[in-house]
Parts: C-alpha cells; sequence; structure tokens
C-alpha cells in the first residue's frame, strides 16, 4: 500500500540510510558493551559490571525504536551481523581488552555514534521529518551524556 505521510518517497529512502547507519552502529556498541560486561575483570569489577549491564540495556531498547522507525517511513530495517558489519562506524573488539581500554573502546564508540547522528540528522531537518529528528537527537543526547559519564573514569 501506498505510504502518504507527508514525506516523499526520496526523502524517506535517504532518511533510511541514515536510519540504518544509526541500528548498525547501536547494535554493534550494544554488542561490544555487552561482551565488556561478561568479560571485565580487575578492582572495579562490580561497578562496570552493572554499569555496562545498563548501558547495553539501554541500547537494546534503542535498536528496536530505530528499527521501527525504519519500517514507519515504508523500508525493511536491516538485521544480519553481515548488514550491521557493512553499516557500521564502530570498531569490533578483536580480543578482551583490561577495563582501561573497554572505557577508551566505549568512550569511542558513544562519540562515534554522536558523529553518525550529526551526520544523519539534516536529511529528516530537511524533510520535516519529526519523527525521525526527535529520535536522532533523542539517541544523541544518550550517547553524549554516556561518553561524558565514562570520560569521568579516566580523569
Amino acid at each position: 500500500m501506498k505510504i502518504d505521510i507527508g514525506i516523499d518517497k526520496k526523502a524517506r529512502k535517504d532518511i533510511v540510510k541514515g536510519l540504518s547507519r544509526l541500528l548498525a552502529d547501536t547494535y554493534t556498541l550494544y554488542l561490544k558493551t555487552h561482551n565488556f560486561h561478561w568479560n571485565v575483570t580487575g578492582p572495579h569489577f562490580n561497578d562496570l559490571h552493572a554499569m555496562f549491564m545498563g548501558q547495553y540495556t539501554e541500547m537494546w531498547n534503542a535498536v528496536d525504536l530505530v528499527a521501527e522507525r525504519i519500517r514507519a517511513l515504508g523500508e525493511f530495517a536491516p538485521g544480519s551481523y553481515r548488514e550491521f558489519t557493512q553499516l557500521s562506524s564502530i570498531k569490533e573488539s578483536e580480543f578482551v581488552p583490561k577495563w582501561q581500554q573497554m572505557i577508551e573502546q566505549l568512550i569511542d564508540g558513544h562519540e562515534t555514534l554522536v558523529r553518525t547522528c550529526r551526520e544523519i540528522l539534516p536529511p529528516a531537518q530537511k524533510a520535516g521529518d519529526e519523527g525521525s529528528v526527535t529520535l536522532i537527537t533523542d539517541r544523541m543526547g544518550v550517547h553524549e551524556k554516556t561518553a561524558w559519564m565514562l570520560r569521568a573514569l579516566k580523569e
């Protein structure tokens, strides 16, 4: 059935292209954070284990919101590791790092997600797609705050 939500098909496709990147980055950082939750060791184990759980749980809920926004715009959401690997700007961890490097990698991941949000926001703004604009700016705020909190652990 034809979609008639006041955003033309080309604009919807451009927005979905960006949202697909956001989905892939979020899922990849979710998986990395969950991995670090399982494998963190050291003197801050309890605090980091709990903090990582809060972070990956928040991102787990966010991937659904992003994927559903893509569907609301009339496209299929990417959903395979292959697609996520092709779309994501987040680097996977090749080994289990020490807790300090986990923090550094997560800071980098959250800052990367902020940059992704900033890059994909203009097409949604230009199309007047307030649903996507709100989702993207909300996600940007979450990742900016999380990066700040992680950076505070290094001071």
